[in-house]
């Protein structure tokens, strides 16, 4: 049994060996090769150190013991690296195990801290007297058959031509330690015939799976570990041999401080528990720490997709000033502490805009100057310190007395806005030492002219926040204007007709009223003109009396408009200034358009719920074309004194309430302008009818 235990495991040492020596080689640079030439390697070493001790016909050592975990260690690791692909989308991890494969992991480790708690030495035909560790070495085959079935079964089917042999041939080995175990853990003792075979079997499984790792080329996915679990695997993993350290320290400091030991052992734990909690919030600690693993441990720098939505997240987030976070969200690509931004204003001078973690910065730097032209001319980011060691590689840069005064300043990174200097950035010495390849400029050249967008959108919104007051008061003031201008017609065909009728009595009296009425409602608009908007709130008006007022206002002109109430009482909801405004604004214009000769007429009428204010002249009229594209257009006017307003005004108004504006024109025959508005109170009257009619249906149902 001897002879035969060598020979079978000498064989599957042989196998592994040239397997693996084949990996470093001919095949080396494939894909996964460092995880797979490792556990051929291992299961070689673990193999031929078998054979050694089964060929002297002695117990299995614990150096086996410990070199087979680390054989099965290796082919789940190569297993958990061909599932990487097998991805989350609603999970930050780089692949999703699932929850049988991280059950079974669960059971194997508790399993697992037995084994290596109370070493297991395997002899020939000997009683297993531990049974956690017998049955941990079974879970870890049941973990290993999980893993094999969840790669296989999460591969594409395209993808799995390339990793079955892999699969048969790892889970093989797998399988056939269940089925050893399986025996031993019934009989209480390992079948000498079946530990033999042992080694045939998992030399069996390397042509399996060197077929697969001829066609490994095509395995596209490997294990992603993310920058962020590395940081915090790398704390805790140092924070755990720091606090090992310690604890040993701590132990002979006890062991050998006499009577002072146990005060000298508690004192030197809690203060390296507390240095270890410094170290660790120490802003330079993790600094230095993400520096020196994406230095080491990865090809680029950064994680840009975790870096870009970082830098997202702090231009976007609320809190302090966008400077500021434009600020932050630059300085923490390269580990800055602090800085100050600059931005140029319309005067043509960089002003000091924003500022964190610095001081504050009151220079200026004029657009002129050859240290702005040299940055806008080369967009090129600035290293102060290689400044001063070597200037020729900045040849023309001619750095501000101020910033060559700053002690701590490290760089200047521009901000650039469609081709022009929108701003920079001078940024603090890093907390660790960063070097300023390539990837880092560029990527601070990136984030400059994203942080620029954002600003430039922020000073275009203020601007037009601005610019919707000034419109608001501007709007506001041309239809103050507007009636002033109808005022002043209004008296000036008044005047002209004054040398004609200043006899008639009746003349007379419509023109002191007319007077009159200019002097409240220019004293109304002086009134406005210090009002909030708010202060124009619609109340329940009689139609008939707005009507009436402003037909009455242009009784002195020629000719005089014709008032005729088909529905006396209607009420509408409406501004009453605002209304008369609009109203009178229709007749003068009809007015206006009409021949001495002519007539304009004023019908107030009743259309269903609605009221109808029909303004009717025989003027020259107006076309389709004109209507349609020029009449409500404001600032054009035919009228050589005219705001171009009146009308725009009106429509607006109008649908505001509620109604709507129509207009009928036929040139050389006159127009109408038929303004309708919706009655106070006529949906809930008009309402109760209908109820009404529906319940007698139900009725005589």
């Amino acid at each position: 049994m001897t002879s035969i235990a060598t020979f079978s495991y000498s064989l599957a040492a042989v196998g592994f060996l040239l397997l693996g020596a084949l990996w470093l080689t001919s095949w080396r640079g494939r894909r996964h090769g460092g995880a797979l030439s490792a556990a051929c390697l291992l299961t070689a070493s673990w193999a031929g150190l078998v054979s050694y001790q089964a060929s002297r016909g002695v117990q299995l050592s614990v150096l086996a013991d410990a070199v087979e975990i680390l054989r099965n260690a290796a082919w789940s690791y190569v297993l958990v690296v061909l599932l990487g692909q097998h991805r989350d989308p609603a999970s930050r991890l780089p692949f999703r195990l699932p929850r049988p494969v991280l059950a079974a992991a669960a059971v194997y480790g508790l399993f697992l801290l037995a084994t290596v708690c109370s070493w297991w030495e395997l002899p020939f035909l000997v009683q297993l007297d531990l049974m956690p560790a017998m049955m941990a070495r079974l879970g870890w085959s049941v973990f290993g058959m999980l893993l094999v079935e969840q790669v296989y079964r999460n591969k594409p089917v395209q993808e799995r031509w390339a990793i079955k042999f892999a699969c048969l041939g790892i889970g093989g080995m797998f399988a056939y330690d269940f089925y050893m175990y399986s025996d031993a853990l019934l009989f209480k003792s390992v079948h000498p015939d079946i530990w033999a075979a042992r080694g045939v079997a998992n030399a069996l499984t390397v042509p399996l799976i060197g077929i697969s790792m001829a066609r490994s080329a095509s395995w596209n996915t490997e294990l992603a570990v993310s920058r962020r679990v590395m940081f915090h695997s790398a704390a805790l993993f140092g924070s755990a041999i720091y606090l090992l350290a310690m604890g040993s320290a701590g132990y002979y400091l006890r062991f050998f401080g006499g009577s002072w030991g146990t005060l000298m052992q508690v004192t030197f734990l809690f203060a390296a528990v507390m240095l270890l909690a410094g170290i660790l919030f120490s802003g330079t600690f993790r600094s230095w720490l993400k520096v020196f693993i994406s230095k080491h441990f990865y090809t680029y720098n950064y994680d840009y997709r975790e870096e870009w939505l970082r830098f997202t997240r702090t231009l976007s987030e609320q809190g302090p000033g966008l400077g500021e976070r434009a600020i932050q969200a630059i300085a923490e690509l390269v580990e800055s502490p602090g800085g100050a931004l600059w931005i140029r204003r319309e005067s043509g001078v960089f002003e000091a805009a924003a500022r964190w973690h610095v001081p504050r910065q009151d220079a200026d730097v004029h657009a002129d100057s050859p240290f702005c032209i040299y940055l806008e001319s080369t967009h090129w980011v600035v290293d102060l310190h290689e400044l001063a060691r070597d200037p020729d590689k900045y040849e023309g840069l001619v750095i501000p007395d101020w910033l060559a005064q700053h002690a701590r300043a490290w760089l200047v990174v521009p901000m650039m806005m469609h081709g022009a200097l929108f701003g920079f950035v001078v940024l603090q010495q890093a907390r660790s030492p960063v070097s300023l390849n390539w990837e880092v400029i560029d990527l601070l050249k990136i984030a400059g002219t994203q942080a620029a967008s954002y600003l430039a959108q922020e000073d275009a919104a203020n601007a037009l926040m601005v610019a919707r007051q000034f419109e608001s008061f501007n709007r506001m003031s041309t239809f103050v204007v507007h009636d002033l201008k109808n005022l002043v017609s209004q008296l000036s065909l008044m005047g002209a007709n004054a040398e004609k009728h200043r006899n008639n009595p009746e003349f007379q009296r419509d023109m002191l009223d007319t007077v009159n009425h200019s002097v409240q409602k220019m004293k109304l608009m002086l009134q406005k003109l210090g009002r909030s908007a708010n202060a124009e709130r619609p109340v329940p008006l009689a139609v008939e009396e707005v009507v009436r007022q402003a037909v009455a206002l242009k009784g002195g002109l020629e000719p005089q408009p014709v008032l005729q109430v088909r529905a006396p009482g209607l009420t509408v909801l409406a501004d009453r200034e605002r209304l008369e405004r609009v109203l009178g604004h229709l007749v003068q214009n009809a007015i206006e358009a009409t021949p001495r000769d002519g007539s304009v007429t004023i019908e107030l009428s009743k259309s269903g719920p609605q009221a109808q204010v029909a303004i009717r002249d025989t003027g020259a009229g107006m076309t389709e074309d004109f209507v349609r594209e020029r009449l409500f257009k404001p600032f054009e006017s035919t009228k050589a004194a005219g705001m171009g307003i009146g009308a725009f005004e009106s429509r607006e108004y109008i649908q505001e309430l509620g109604g709507r504006l129509e207009v009928s024109s036929t040139p050389g025959f006159g127009t109408t302008f038929n303004v309708i508005l919706p009655l106070h109170g006529m949906h809930v009257q008009e309402a109760a009818p209908a109820a009404v009619r529906q319940e007698d249906c139900f009725d005589s149902k």
